[in-house]
C-alpha cells in the first residue's frame, strides 16, 4: 500500500501546504481553469488603464503626445521586463503559487494609489484652459508627479510578478510525460491567450467607456476591485494545485558554466583533458536523477555532451582546476538550450515594438477622427475591441479546427510547430505596419482637404480605418505570444521554466523600450535635416507618422529575414513533441 502511494507521488511537485503532490488529486485541466479565470481579472485590471493611459496623461496630466507615448511605453516595458524578475524568483526562492499572491497584493496597492489621485482634484494639475489651442498646459509636477509614478510602477512591479508566475503555474498542472498531458498543456496556452483577450475585451469596452464618461477614478476603481477579487478566485483552486519545488538559481548555474568554460579554456595546458563531445567518465563524475552530484542518492550515468556550442564543453574537466567551477554535464547542456533559444527571443522584439504603437500613436490617431458608429460615440481607446474579438474567435478555432487538421496533414503530435506560429505572426506585423502607413496618409489627406490640419477638431473620417492595423497586429500577437510561451516553456530545462516563459513578456518589454528609443532617434536624426522632427509637437496632424510607419515596416521585414536564419538552424529538444 505504501509503495503504491509513493509511486503515485509527483516527484519535484508539492501542494499548497508543501506536501507531496499526488496523481489524480492535484493538477489537471480543472486546476488550470482557476488560473485562466484569474487571468481574465488580472488582464482586465492591467489593460483597463494601460490601453487608455496615453489619453489620461495628455488630457489630465498635460503631457505632450510624444511624452505621453514614451511614458506609456516605458511603464509597460518595465512591467513586462519585471516578469523576468518574477520568473527568477519563482524558479529560485518562491513557488509560483506564493509569488502570484504577493504580486497581486503589490499591484492592488499601486492601483489604489492611482485611484486616490484620480479622485482627489488637489492631487492633479490645474484644469487646462487652453486645451484646444497651441498654448501648452501646466503639466503635473512635484509630489503629484511622484504619486503618479509611484502608483504606476507599483502596478508595474505587481504585473511583472504575476506575468512571471501565473502562466508557468498553469502550465505546471499538466503531466508532460503523457501525450494527453502535452496536448492539454498546448491547449492551455491557447486558452491563456483567449482569457487575456476576454480581460482585454472588458477593459477596452466597458472600463474605457466608464473612464471617458464617468471619470478616471471609476476606471481605476474597477481595476482595483478586479485585482482584489482575483486573489480569492486564485485561492479557490489551492486544494488541487500542484507546484514545482524551486530548484535553485538558474542564473547562478548559467554564470557558473560560462565562467568555467572561459576559465578552463584560458588555463588548460593539455587540450586532451577537456571533454569535447565525449561522455564524462562515471567514475569521475556521477549525477543523481535530479541532475545534482551526491554520494547518498541513486546514481545514473551522465549525459553525453553534444557538439552544439562546443566552447561550453570545456566547462567539464576530468580534474577541475577550481572546485567552485565544477559543473555537471546536465548543467552544461541546460545552459546550451537557453543560449540557443535567445536568438529566437531577440527576433520577436521588433514585432512587440510594432504592438507598442497600438497603445500610443494609434489611440491618438483615432482621437483626431470621427469616433461615432451611428449614434454611439466610441472612446478611441476602445479600438482594440476589434482585434480582441477576432482573437477570441480565432483562439478556439485554432485549437479545435486548425490544429487537428494540421496533425492529420503533418502526422505529428503538435501539428504546427512553435516556430512556424511565431513566423506567421512576424509576417502579419509587416503587413500591419504597411497598412498603418497607408491609413495615416489617408487621414492627413482628409485633414488637408477639410482645412483642419492646424485644428484640434475631429476630422470627417471614421476611426474604423485605424481598426485595420489593430486587426493585423492583434492576429500577429495571437500567433506569436502563444507560440513563444509554449516554445520557451517546452524547450527550457525544468529548473528554468518560469524564467524562460518570462522571456515572452521580456520580449514585449524590449519592444516597448525599443519603441521609445526609436522615437527619440527618429526625432534627433530628422531634426538635423529639417527644422521640425517627424514626431514632435502638440498637434498630431503635424507629425510624419506615415514615414515612421514605413520605417517600422522596413525594420520588421529585415527582422523577419533574421528570424528565418535562426529558425532554420534551430533543432528542437528531444523531449519536444515537435
Amino acid at each position: 500500500m505504501e509503495e503504491a502511494r509513493q509511486s503515485n507521488k509527483w516527484k519535484g511537485y508539492v501542494d499548497w501546504r508543501n506536501r507531496p503532490a499526488m496523481r489524480g488529486r492535484h493538477g489537471g485541466m480543472l486546476a488550470a481553469s482557476f488560473v485562466l479565470a484569474v487571468e481574465i481579472l488580472e488582464n482586465l485590471a492591467f489593460l483597463a488603464n494601460a490601453s487608455n493611459l496615453v489619453l489620461y496623461l495628455s488630457k489630465f496630466m498635460h503631457y505632450s503626445p510624444s511624452s505621453s507615448a514614451n511614458i506609456v511605453t516605458n511603464f509597460m516595458g518595465t512591467a513586462f521586463l519585471l516578469a523576468l524578475l518574477g520568473g527568477f524568483l519563482a524558479d529560485d526562492f518562491f513557488t509560483t503559487y506564493r509569488l502570484y499572491l504577493t504580486s497581486a497584493a503589490i499591484e492592488f496597492m499601486g492601483l489604489l494609489t492611482l485611484t486616490v489621485q484620480a479622485h482627489v482634484p488637489s492631487l492633479k494639475p490645474p484644469t487646462c484652459a487652453f486645451a484646444s489651442t497651441e498654448i501648452p498646459c501646466q503639466k503635473v509636477g512635484g509630489q503629484k508627479a511622484a504619486m503618479l509614478f509611484t502608483g504606476l510602477y507599483l502596478v508595474a512591479l505587481g504585473v511583472g510578478g504575476i506575468k512571471g508566475s501565473l502562466p508557468p503555474h498553469g502550465a505546471e498542472q499538466f503531466d508532460e510525460t503523457t501525450p494527453q498531458g502535452r496536448r492539454q498543456r498546448s491547449s492551455f496556452f491557447n486558452y491563456y491567450v483567449f482569457c487575456l483577450s476576454c480581460g482585454a475585451l472588458l477593459a477596452v469596452s466597458f472600463v474605457v467607456w466608464i473612464e471617458d464618461n464617468k471619470g478616471w477614478q471609476w476606471g481605476f476603481g474597477i481595476a482595483t476591485a478586479a485585482i482584489l477579487i482575483s486573489i480569492p478566485v486564485f485561492l479557490l483552486g489551492s486544494p488541487i494545485y500542484r507546484t514545482k519545488i524551486p530548484a535553485g538559481s538558474p542564473i547562478t548555474t548559467m554564470f557558473k558554466v560560462l565562467a568555467a568554460a572561459i576559465y578552463n579554456n584560458c588555463k588548460s595546458t593539455n587540450p586532451s583533458s577537456a571533454v569535447m563531445g565525449m561522455e564524462a567518465s562515471p567514475s569521475d563524475k556521477t549525477e543523481t536523477r535530479d541532475g545534482e552530484e551526491s554520494n547518498n542518492k541513486v546514481m545514473v550515468p551522465s549525459r553525453t555532451l553534444t557538439e552544439d556550442l562546443k566552447f561550453l564543453n570545456k566547462a567539464i574537466k576530468q580534474k577541475p582546476v577550481k572546485p567552485m567551477l565544477d559543473c555537471t554535464v546536465k548543467q552544461v547542456e541546460e545552459v546550451k538550450v537557453v543560449l540557443k533559444i535567445l536568438p529566437i527571443f531577440m527576433c520577436t522584439i521588433m514585432l512587440n515594438c510594432c504592438l507598442a504603437q497600438l497603445s500610443t500613436f494609434s489611440v491618438q490617431q483615432a482621437a483626431t477622427m470621427n469616433t461615432k458608429i451611428g449614434s454611439l460615440k466610441v472612446p478611441p481607446a476602445s479600438l482594440p475591441i476589434f482585434p480582441v474579438i477576432f482573437m477570441m474567435i480565432l483562439a478556439p478555432t485554432y485549437n479545435h479546427v486548425i490544429i487537428p487538421l494540421a496533425r492529420k496533414v503533418t502526422k505529428t503530435e503538435i501539428g504546427i510547430t512553435h516556430l512556424q506560429r511565431m513566423g506567421t505572426g512576424l509576417v502579419l506585423s509587416i503587413i500591419a505596419m504597411a497598412v498603418a502607413a497607408l491609413v495615416e496618409i489617408k487621414r492627413k489627406k482628409v485633414a488637408v482637404e477639410s482645412g483642419l490640419l492646424n485644428s484640434a477638431d475631429s476630422l470627417p473620417i471614421t476611426f474604423l480605418w485605424i481598426a485595420l492595423q489593430y486587426l493585423f497586429l492583434g492576429s500577429a500577437d495571437l500567433f506569436t505570444l502563444a507560440g513563444m510561451m509554449e516554445f520557451f516553456f517546452t524547450e527550457a530545462p525544468t529548473s528554468m521554466r518560469s524564467l524562460a516563459t518570462s522571456l515572452s513578456w521580456a520580449s514585449l518589454a524590449m519592444g516597448y523600450y525599443f519603441s521609445s528609443v526609436l522615437i527619440s532617434v527618429v526625432n534627433n536624426v530628422t531634426s538635423s535635416f529639417r527644422h521640425t522632427p517627424w514626431l514632435s509637437g502638440s498637434n498630431l496632424n503635424h507629425y510624419h507618422l506615415e514615414r515612421f510607419y514605413w520605417l517600422m515596416c522596413l525594420l520588421s521585414s529585415l527582422n523577419f529575414l533574421h528570424y528565418l536564419f535562426w529558425a532554420n538552424r534551430y533543432k528542437y529538444g528531444t523531449t519536444s513533441p515537435c
